[in-house]
């Protein structure tokens, strides 16, 4: 590729699963897979094997997905399994994400990359505390597109207005979440209809498969349309007589494209420079774009290690107090006056949880103010105290350099995914008083 528009042409579309605990989304992904062509013939063996031995006639198809044992013992998804499959129109990444609530933390992992969300629904029960859960997560991870499977329509005998019904419900959820683009398929993940196939059985339904909506939904976004965001991992000096003044920085581009001759700003330490030179696996290239690696070469002599970002127009505002919506992922709670380090990009600082400004119940996007601490799936709105200055963008406007984790300091453990910025764009804040503060 030479040219920015080449680099935005993509054909990889990143999505997750997510739906309550027998809505059959295992079943949904082995079905996607198995008629897609996807399924090596060992692998359909195997199942088919394993279905015999447990007494089925017929090839379980969620064993396709549910590859840990106890997740086939108790016929759950537990683990986030990622799956890679490809159609004549597009190559997809697949992350299987668990239904039970005590594992809704892993829907963050794997929805965190993700550019569509299907999220099931079984048509018997229609919308549940856990489907509102998956879609609330889906906004507040700003995935751009999401889709409603309301599955097993054959166990409603394929009605039409049981359909209409939950597709009306969750679009309006949906949208009080600002989530903008949603599509209601009607499917039978069992059957097989309106998963890769048209349904003979629902001749009242005129939209897309399953399938054909993953393989036409627009992704990606143009590199061009962002700032260019270059976290600095690694600082290249030889120290050879080859390359005696060579000084590289090497790192993945978070966002945008950088060119030889733009402008650039690293931060947090403001100090301004141009760009000398780009290199692409040791070979000198004219622009770079997001989410490539590459080492970058300055006009200047700066003093930059590992963890500061080199930015271009506009810039964030370095800062040390960092207002963010978080999920809390770990079974240890969250509390006011815990001591965390915050990961951001490539840096890491020292943190201190300085109030929790309120929790969000999902179920009404009530915002509870006065809360002491988060427990784990919780999502809340905090405010942390860090040691050095850390430069984020808004995480509605730049997903990469908008989140950040906290981690235990004692074991290294991931207590929390945080996102800068307000959660949804529909939710007003709820101002909640504090009697300490700290400085």
């Amino acid at each position: 590729m030479s040219t920015t528009e080449e680099a935005t042409a993509t054909s990889l579309l990143r999505f997750a699963t997510a739906g309550s605990v027998d809505d059959g989304k295992s079943t949904l992904v082995g079905r996607l897979l198995h008629d897609s062509k996807s399924v090596l013939a060992d692998q359909l063996e195997a199942v088919e094997h394993a279905s015999r031995r447990r007494g089925q006639q017929a090839p379980d198809l969620a064993l396709l997905t549910d590859g840990l044992r106890a997740e086939r013992e108790q016929g759950i998804t537990i683990d986030v399994a990622y799956r890679y499959f490809a159609t004549a129109r597009r190559r997809f990444i697949l992350a299987d994400t668990p239904g039970h609530v005590q594992y809704t933390r892993n829907m963050v992992t794997g929805a965190s990359t993700a550019e569509l969300a299907v999220v099931l629904v079984d048509a018997r029960n229609g919308v549940v505390e856990q489907t509102r859960r998956h879609a609330a997560v889906a906004a507040l991870l700003r995935v751009p597109h999401v889709v409603l499977a309301v599955n097993k329509m054959d166990l409603v005998d394929y009605a039409e207005p049981v359909f209409a019904a939950i597709a009306a419900e969750f679009t309006a959820y949906a949208a009080s979440l600002g989530v903008k683009d949603v599509v209601a398929v009607p499917i039978s993940a069992l059957a097989g209809d309106n998963v890769v196939e048209p349904s003979a059985h629902m001749d009242w339904y005129g939209g897309p498969t399953l399938l054909e909506h993953l393989e036409t939904v627009p992704v990606g976004t143009d590199p061009s349309a962002e700032p260019a965001r270059f976290p600095v991992q690694y600082v290249i000096r030889p120290q050879s007589e080859e390359h005696h003044d060579y000084r590289g920085y090497a790192g993945q581009l978070a966002s945008g494209v950088l060119r030889v001759g733009d402008a650039v700003t690293v931060l947090p330490s403001g100090h301004t420079s141009t760009v000398a030179a780009i290199d692409a696996l040791g070979v000198p290239t004219e622009l770079a774009w997001a989410p490539q690696s590459v080492t970058v070469r300055l006009a200047d002599d700066i003093d930059i290690s590992r963890g500061d970002l080199i930015a271009a127009a506009p810039l964030p505002v370095p800062t040390k107090d960092i207002e963010a919506t978080v999920c809390h992922l770990s079974e240890r709670p969250l509390h006011v006056g815990a001591k965390v380090l915050l990961k951001h990009t490539t840096r890491t600082v020292r943190a201190l949880v300085k109030e929790i400004s309120y929790r969000i119940d999902i179920d009404s996007l009530e915002q509870r103010s006065g809360a002491e601490g988060l427990n784990v799936n919780d999502i809340g709105h905090v405010v942390l105290r860090t040691a050095e200055p850390l430069a984020l963008d808004d995480y509605t406007e730049n997903r990469r350099t908008g989140s950040f984790i906290l981690i235990d300091p004692s074991d290294g453990t991931t207590l929390t995914a945080g996102m800068a910025g307000e959660a949804f764009d529909t939710v007003s804040t709820t101002d909640a008083s504090h009697e300490e503060d700290w400085v």
